[in-house]
Parts: C-alpha cells; sequence; structure tokens
C-alpha cells in the first residue's frame, strides 16, 4: 500500500472512518434494544464447532459478494455485523486502507476462509470493512474452501449462528447421551461455542467425585450426577423465580450458565457461597435484557453503591446465611426489597 497519500485524500478518508464509526455505534445501540446479535462470527470458533479443515488446494481468486462475509479469523470483535469499525483505535489503519483504495493504485486481493456459502476474513478486514461502507457489493479474494463433515445450511450471519447452536447441541447430545438417561433434557443454548463451558463442567464435576469417592468415575456416571445435582437444581430455580421473564429471547440453559459464572465470582470476590435460589435472585437483581428494565436495574445498583459502598450486593434473600467472618470485614449486603 502506498504511502504517497495526499492531505486531502487522507482528510477524505478519515472523514469516512468517522461517519462509519458512528453508524458502528448506531447499530450496536439499536440491537441493544432490539436483543438483535450485532457480532461478527469467530472463524475459529466455527471451525471448531464444525470441526471442519481447509481444504489443502491453492485458493482461488474471485469476486466474493461482500454481504456473504460474516465473520473473521481475529478481529471479530473489532468490526460489527456489518463489518463497521467499533474502535476508534482502528483510524489510522483504516483511513489509510480507505485512501488506497479509491487510488489509482488501488490495494491487493483480501483472504477469505469459505464455509458453505459464507466467508470470513483470514487477511482484510480493513479492506472488506472501507469497501462495505462505501457500498460495494463484491470485493476480490483469495478464496480457500472449508470442508466440514456434514453440509452448513445457512444463507447469512443469523442463519448460521442459529445452525452452529442446533449442530453444538446435536454433538453436546451425542458426547454425553444425556436423552438416553434423561428423555425431557432440554439444555439448548442460543449462542454457538457454549457446549463446551458444559463439558467443562462435567469434567469438573467428574474430578471432585473421583476425589470424593476415591476411585475412577466414569464418564457416563459423571454425566448423570452432574444433571441430578448441579443442572437441576439450579434450573429448577430458575424455572422458578421467573428471571427467564427478563430474558425472553434466552433459555434455561443460557441462563445457568450465567449464573454460575456470577456465582463464582460472588463466591472469589465476597466469599458467599449462595444456594441456588439466592444466586438468581442476587443475578436478577442487576441483569435483564429489557433495556428499559436493564437501565432501571442498573440506576438502582448505583444509588445503593453511592449510599453503602462499592461492596453491596442486592437481592440476598433474608434467610441466606450471612458472609464469613473475613467476608464481613468487606462486604456490605442490602437485603432484598430494602433499598
Amino acid at each position: 500500500m502506498s504511502d504517497d497519500l495526499s492531505p486531502t485524500t487522507l482528510q477524505q478518508a478519515t472523514e469516512h472512518f468517522r461517519r462509519a464509526h458512528f453508524h458502528a455505534m448506531l447499530q450496536d445501540w439499536l440491537a441493544n434494544l432490539t436483543g438483535r446479535d450485532a457480532n461478527l462470527l469467530s472463524y475459529d470458533e466455527v471451525r471448531r464447532i464444525l470441526r471442519a479443515r481447509e481444504q489443502p488446494t491453492r485458493p482461488r481468486l474471485e469476486d466474493v459478494p461482500l454481504e456473504k462475509i460474516v465473520g473473521s479469523v481475529g478481529r471479530y470483535r473489532d468490526f460489527n455485523r456489518a463489518f463497521l469499525p467499533r474502535n476508534e483505535a482502528l483510524l489510522e489503519r483504516w483511513r489509510r486502507v480507505d485512501a488506497a483504495m479509491n487510488s489509482p493504485g488501488g490495494v491487493p486481493p483480501v483472504e477469505l476462509y469459505k464455509v458453505g456459502e459464507l466467508y470470513f476474513v483470514r487477511d482484510g478486514n480493513h479492506r472488506v470493512s472501507v469497501a462495505r461502507s462505501r457500498g460495494d457489493k463484491t470485493i476480490e479474494a483469495y478464496v480457500t474452501p472449508v470442508q466440514a463433515p456434514f453440509p452448513v445450511e445457512a444463507g447469512n450471519a443469523d442463519e448460521l449462528a442459529r445452525w452452529l447452536s442446533e449442530a453444538g447441541y446435536r454433538l453436546f447430545l451425542e458426547r454425553t447421551k444425556l436423552r438416553e438417561h434423561f428423555p425431557d433434557a432440554d439444555l439448548r443454548l442460543t449462542e454457538p461455542g457454549r457446549y463446551r463451558e458444559l463439558d467443562e463442567q462435567i469434567a469438573v464435576h467428574r474430578w471432585y467425585m473421583g476425589e470424593n469417592q476415591r476411585r475412577e468415575i466414569p464418564y457416563d456416571e459423571a454425566v448423570k450426577s452432574w444433571y441430578e445435582n448441579v443442572y437441576l437444581p439450579l434450573a429448577n430455580a430458575i424455572r422458578e423465580s421467573g428471571v427467564l421473564k427478563e430474558f425472553p429471547n434466552r433459555t434455561v440453559t443460557d441462563l445457568f450458565l450465567w449464573i454460575c459464572r456470577h456465582r463464582e465470582e460472588l463466591k472469589r470476590i465476597f466469599n458467599l457461597d449462595l444456594d441456588e435460589e439466592a444466586a438468581v435472585s442476587t443475578f436478577a437483581s442487576v441483569y435483564s435484557d429489557k433495556p428499559l428494565k436493564k437501565a432501571l436495574k442498573g440506576a438502582r445498583l448505583k444509588a445503593a453503591r453511592l449510599v453503602g459502598g462499592d461492596k453491596i450486593i442486592l437481592g440476598i434473600p433474608e434467610r441466606e446465611k450471612k458472609p464469613s467472618e473475613s467476608a464481613k470485614k468487606h462486604v456490605e449486603t442490602e437485603r432484598e426489597g430494602g433499598g
């Protein structure tokens, strides 16, 4: 890419970046308001879920529809699903690419992986972003096909995300054979790739079982024990609490994983060992997927911490046992309904 770009060209490119960045923020805000996912997909995550492999063939030069590029190998957090720049730190690189793409010399083709009928950027994220912001329909690219063990049936990012979730769920059930033991079990997740968190929980549970019983625990036995003693108690507490109403597009298992993480964080920071009901209650006091409720809960937490300090915790039921003596020195808790 040429360094001989005029100040005028670079200034125009800077203005293009500002507009694109503003539109990215606006799209992210609207997505947050409506509950839609505005994120690019991670190629590495997709590849892992599909157990896919790049074909050992020479990449082909093609004109690729920009709307079919739905993810990236390493920069999927820097751009939104429309490939607009989210990060101000991208300015310098982005504006030089923009200026070069509008110059006679142009830029080299990008490099893409092709999964089904969709594409992921291996190299050239800024070039794709500039092209999308200009309203281009296609981009020249060297394309490497990626082979999966079964056909990928998706025509856009939303369809691929849903398809990956279903594929991940099928593979999880195959690994664990949960449905053979519990025919009514439903552990669907709405985000692709999160089944590995359930796998990790089962592995940890199996290890603790082995330590406690001083024997090697068969995987099948660990799966059944995890489902009955770890998953079901918290899943039932989630259902009984009504907190799912705050997350209309999510499943019980989505909340199960979030609340597990929330529970571990409270234990690590405050030395609180919460039961299932208290874990759900403290989580529900702070989080919601509904924009208005989210704002109100955030304001309530800020107000409580202005009065009680940064260590305040909302939503702990009265009957929940108090923190340990060491934690008492660092923690104040607001009782449910008390503020």
